[in-house]
C-alpha cells in the first residue's frame, strides 16, 4: 500500500521486518519539502558537534566532519525502521561524558575511553531492547523520579548555555535575539493566531526554526560576535582515512578490558539521562497523536532501544562521538509535532515530516555552501537546540509528576543531577522515594494537582 491509500485512523504503510517497520520515501510516506528545506540549514546543529570533538580529542576539522556525516547517515535508521522520532544526541549527558574522558591523557588513551564508553552504552541499550526490559523499566520507574530526571536534564541543558565560558558569553546578543524569535515562532499563541490570518506567516511557521538560523547568520556579524560567512562551492571533504587510522579500533585496536569496567558507572549515569529522553519521546508523540486521530503513530521504547543501541555500537567502531547517539532531538521533535498538529494538508504523515527533515540534514552536510554558510554560527545553533530542549524538558518533567510530593522530590533530583551528575541523582531519588513513600515506592501518590490525573480519575469512575 502506498501513502496515498492510507485511510483515516490507520498507520502509514510499511514493510514488516520483525520488530521493525520499514518505510521508504515517496512510497510509504509523502516527501515533505518544507521539512527537507529546514533540514538543509539545521545541519548546523549536527555540525556544532565538531568544536566538541576538536577540543576533546584534538582531531582536525575534516576528521570531526567525517564523524558528523557518519552520525547523520545513522540518523536515517529511526524513521526508516519505524521509530517516530527525530533522533539526535544525548545532549544533557555531554558534560558528563567530557568530564569522564578528560580523566585520561589526550591521545590514544582518551580515544579508547570514548570508544569503550559508547560501545558499552550501545550494547546495554540493545540488551534492554531485545529482552523487552526497556518497556518494563519505563513502567517501573516512580513518577517522582521520571519527573526529576527529565526536569534535571532540561535545567542542565540551560545551564550549559549560560554558565561561565558557555556559548552565551560568546554570542550574547545573537543568542538573545535568536532564542526570543525562536520561542515566539514555536510556542506563542499570539503568533499562532496571526499565522492563520496571514498566508506568509503560515509559510514561516511551517519552516520551524529554519528562519532563526538564517537570522543568526546575519545578526552575529552585525554585533561583531562572528565573522561574515565565506561561501565556498562544491562538496564537503570529510577525512575518513585519518579517522579510521588514528581514532578508531582499526588503527588503535580495542580498548583494554579494564577501560570497559571502569567506565560502567558513568555509562549507567548516561543511560539514566538517555532514559529521560525516551520518556520525552513518548510524551511528545502522545501529545501530537491526540491532535491527529487520522493517523495511528506507534512508539515502542524497546524498538527505540534497539535502534539507538545499534547506532552507538556501530559509531563506537566507525567514529566514536562525544555527543553519543540519542533517541530524540527534543527541539526538532517539538517543531515536527507542532507542524504535524496543523493537519494532514500541512504534514500527511509524521514519518514524512521527520524522514524528509533527516534527508535534508544529510544533504546539507554534503554541500560545502551550506557548511561554510553556517560554520561561523555553530555555537548559536548548539545553544538554540539546548534552550528549546530545556523549555520542553521542564514542561514535560513537571507533567510527569502526579502530586505535589512528587514535585518536591523531582526538584531535589533535578538539582543533584545538575550539580553532581546522574548517578548521584538516581541514588538520591531512590532514597527519597523510599523514605517518603515506603511500601508505595513504585506507586507514589495522586493528589489531583494536575488536570491529567483528574481526567484519569473521571474516566475510571465512568
Amino acid at each position: 500500500m502506498k501513502w496515498k491509500d492510507r485511510k483515516y485512523g490507520e498507520e502509514s504503510p510499511y514493510i514488516p521486518a520483525g520488530p521493525f517497520k520499514i518505510r521508504l520515501p515517496f512510497i510509504h510516506y509523502r516527501f515533505e519539502w518544507p521539512d527537507y528545506i529546514q533540514g538543509l540549514l539545521m545541519c548546523a546543529v549536527d555540525l556544532s558537534a565538531i568544536p566538541l570533538l576538536v577540543s576533546l580529542l584534538g582531531m582536525p576539522f575534516e576528521v570531526a566532519l567525517a564523524i558528523v556525516i557518519l552520525n547523520g547517515l545513522f540518523y536515517l535508521t529511526h524513521h526508516l525502521l519505524g521509530d517516530p522520532v527525530v533522533p539526535g544526541w544525548i545532549t544533557p549527558a555531554i558534560p558528563l561524558i567530557i568530564l569522564y574522558c578528560q580523566q585520561f591523557p589526550e591521545g590514544p588513551e582518551r580515544v579508547h575511553s570514548l570508544i569503550a564508553f559508547q560501545m558499552t552504552l550501545g550494547l546495554l541499550s540493545i540488551f534492554l531492547g531485545a529482552t523487552g526490559l526497556a518497556t518494563k523499566v519505563v513502567q517501573l520507574i516512580p513518577s517522582a523520579m521520571k519527573a526529576g530526571i527529565i526536569l534535571g536534564a532540561g535545567l542542565a541543558a540551560v545551564i550549559s548555555v549560560f554558565q561561565i565560558g558557555g556559548k552565551f558569553d560568546e554570542f550574547p546578543w545573537t543568542i538573545t535575539i535568536a532564542i526570543g524569535i525562536g520561542f515566539y515562532l514555536l510556542f506563542s499563541k499570539h503568533f499562532a493566531t496571526f499565522q492563520k490570518r496571514n498566508p506568509f506567516l503560515g509559510i514561516i511557521a511551517k519552516l520551524g526554526i529554519f528562519p532563526v538560523i538564517i537570522i543568526a547568520v546575519v545578526i552575529a556579524p552585525l554585533f561583531g560576535e562572528a565573522p561574515w560567512p565565506t561561501i565556498q562551492w562544491g562538496f564537503s571533504s570529510p577525512d575518513f582515512i585519518t579517522l579510521w587510522s588514528e581514532y578508531t579500533i582499526f588503527g588503535l585496536g580495542l580498548p583494554p578490558l579494564m577501560m570497559f569496567v571502569t567506565g560502567l558507572p558513568t555509562v549507567l549515569a548516561a543511560y539514566i539521562v538517555l532514559f529521560g529522553d525516551v520518556l520525552q519521546s513518548k510524551a511528545l508523540i502522545a501529545d501530537g497523536a491526540a491532535a491527529r486521530p487520522d493517523e495511528k503513530v506507534e512508539y515502542l521504547p524497546s524498538r527505540a532501544h534497539l535502534i539507538f543501541g545499534l547506532r552507538n555500537s556501530f559509531m563506537s567502531i566507525l567514529g566514536p562521538d562525544v555527543t553519543m547517539s540519542g533517541p530524540n532531538w527534543t527541539a526538532m521533535q517539538v517543531v515536527m509535532i507542532e507542524r504535524y498538529k496543523k493537519g494532514r494538508k500541512a504534514m500527511d504523515s509524521f514519518f514524512g515530516g521527520i524522514g524528509s527533515f533527516r534527508w535534508g540534514t544529510n544533504t546539507g552536510l554534503a554541500l560545502l555552501p551550506i557548511v561554510s554558510l553556517v560554520q561561523p554560527i555553530l555555537g548559536v545553533a548548539l545553544a538554540l537546540t539546548m534552550l528549546i530542549q530545556g523549555y520542553v524538558s521542564v514542561k514535560v518533567g513537571v507533567l510527569e509528576a502526579r502530586s505535589q510530593t512528587d514535585l518536591g522530590i523531582a526538584g531535589i533530583i533535578a538539582a543533584v543531577l545538575c550539580i553532581k551528575g546522574a548517578t548521584w541523582a538516581f541514588a538520591v531519588g531512590i532514597l527519597l522515594c523510599l523514605l517518603i513513600y515506603g511500601k508505595n515506592f513504585f506507586i507514589g501518590e495522586v493528589d489531583n494537582t494536575f488536570s491529567k490525573d483528574q481526567q484519569s480519575d473521571t474516566e475510571k469512575a465512568q
